[in-house]
């Protein structure tokens, strides 16, 4: 039988390793809601800026042809060269939250790998980082600070070199990948193609009456639109990563805090039953040492 005070100590720590478990998921708790108000606000922004890009793109695009039409509408079928921008959190404690993001850039490169294209990685997360380095793979770009604490200047900074190879021909699509948030209980996983970039087609009949633009300024305002969407879609995606971190950590510290108070209750009926057993050994012994005197 285990030993009383042995127990006992397991008990103590147990009960402190929840308190611990508790505290974090209430500071979770608070900087979720800060960071979902953020999220929903910037959700707004983008798609207000993608309806407009969608606009002055369809406008464009009855302008332009083929041969001239902006690299960053031109779909490429065979891209040779790939560029995944991943966002991962710079912290651990929230369960399989990374490790989504993670198998999902793990699988892309397979895919593009067995397709003959050259992949490269740009980590945002310290824990993304650490992971690829241990197995040994190359990443091209890595950012510490910036999951965990998004700002939108330092965004665009991390995304300035993938858009300046595309745009010089060096990749042929960015595509961004990040865990995000869908609720409080739960994350989604968000692959998306940053560049080119898909808009549906939208006519010009229908969009005529929207902005006041003249037709020789489109593709100016176009090329400064699509640098907005791009650098506010990092953006985004950095501060969506981080509601859904915080919402998978209050979960991660929920379910610890359960088990430990589960844990705890197994340990009180070890002690008590240990504690009984020790009672009886001792009353047996004052019997038997009576019983030897007569």
């Amino acid at each position: 039988m285990a030993n009383l005070k042995d127990i006992a100590r397991q008990i103590n720590s147990v009960k402190n390793t929840a308190k611990t478990t508790k505290a974090m998921k209430l500071v979770s708790s608070a900087k979720l809601r800060k960071a979902q108000q953020l999220s929903e606000q910037s959700k707004s922004y983008a798609v207000k800026i993608t309806g407009i890009l969608s606009e002055i793109a369809a406008r464009v695009a009855l302008i332009q042809n083929d041969e001239n039409q902006s690299r960053a509408f031109s779909q490429i079928n065979s891209p040779k060269v790939i560029d995944i921008v991943f966002v991962t959190s710079d912290k651990g404690l929230c369960g399989g939250f990374n490790m989504t993001t993670i198998k999902e850039v793990r699988t892309l490169v397979e895919k593009y790998s067995n397709e003959g294209v050259k992949v490269r990685l740009r980590a945002a997360g310290r824990k993304g980082m650490d992971y690829f380095s241990f197995q040994g793979v190359e990443l091209l770009q890595k950012e510490v600070g910036l999951s965990g604490a998004p700002d939108y200047n330092n965004a665009v900074e991390f995304i300035k070199e993938a858009v300046v190879d595309f745009n010089n021909e060096v990749t042929d699509r960015v595509i961004v990948v990040h865990n995000g948030f869908l609720n409080m209980l739960s994350q989604e996983l968000k692959v998306q193609d940053l560049l080119p970039i898909s808009l549906e087609a939208a006519s010009i009949e229908e969009t005529a009456s929207m902005l006041d633009i003249e037709p020789d300024d489109s593709e100016e305002v176009l090329d400064e639109l699509t640098k907005k969407y791009v650098d506010f879609t990092m953006y985004y995606s950095l501060i969506d990563s981080l509601a859904a971190e915080h919402s998978a950590r209050m979960q991660a510290m929920d379910n610890a805090t359960s088990n430990a108070n589960d844990r705890v209750k197994d340990l009180t009926v070890e002690y008590n039953k240990a504690r009984q057993a020790a009672i009886t050994t001792e009353l047996i012994e004052i019997i038997s040492g009576v019983e030897a005197q007569k």
